[in-house]
């Protein structure tokens, strides 16, 4: 499978019916208009004000592929395990669905044979905070309950 057949099958998933009837959503520039940082460095971060004003939002569920520019190791850039460029896929609600549903939906994608990318489970790693103070209890439940306790 290509990087632009999983692009295509990301894309093509989120925008289904059946999985959320996202809106697409073109990638911001690498040099964004929000003066608080240089460079686009995330997938969520052209959807800033979205996250405290929902109702500016172009719908309540929407998915993109976002242009990101890595600086934060610049000094180690060129070696095999540091990028600068890349492109992050994402799906995200503002206000339609919650951490349970984007887990599962994320799951989904990954492991589904027919609209995903079709992995077997037992090859993917998942993380969660698991830090004393900021635990996430709440994303290692949700996974566990998905057959994919770590």
């Amino acid at each position: 499978m290509t990087h632009s057949d999983i692009r295509k099958k990301f894309r093509e998933f989120f925008e289904s019916k059946e999985h959320g009837n996202h809106k697409w959503i073109e990638s911001s520039s690498l040099l964004p208009t929000d003066p608080s940082v240089l460079f686009t460095t995330a997938g969520m971060q052209q959807f800033k004000d979205y996250y405290t004003n929902p109702e500016n939002a172009p719908a309540q569920n929407v998915v993109s592929i976002q242009k990101c520019l890595r600086t934060s190791d610049i000094d180690e850039v060129g070696d095999e395990s540091h990028l600068t460029f890349f492109e992050m896929l994402g799906n995200f609600s503002f206000g339609g669905y919650n951490k349970e549903k984007a887990i599962t939906l994320a799951l989904t994608f990954l492991i589904d044979k027919e609209g995903g990318v079709g992995i077997d489970k037992n090859r993917i790693s998942v993380t969660y905070c698991d830090d004393p103070i900021l635990r996430d209890v709440e994303s290692k439940s949700i996974l566990e309950n998905n057959s994919l306790s770590y």
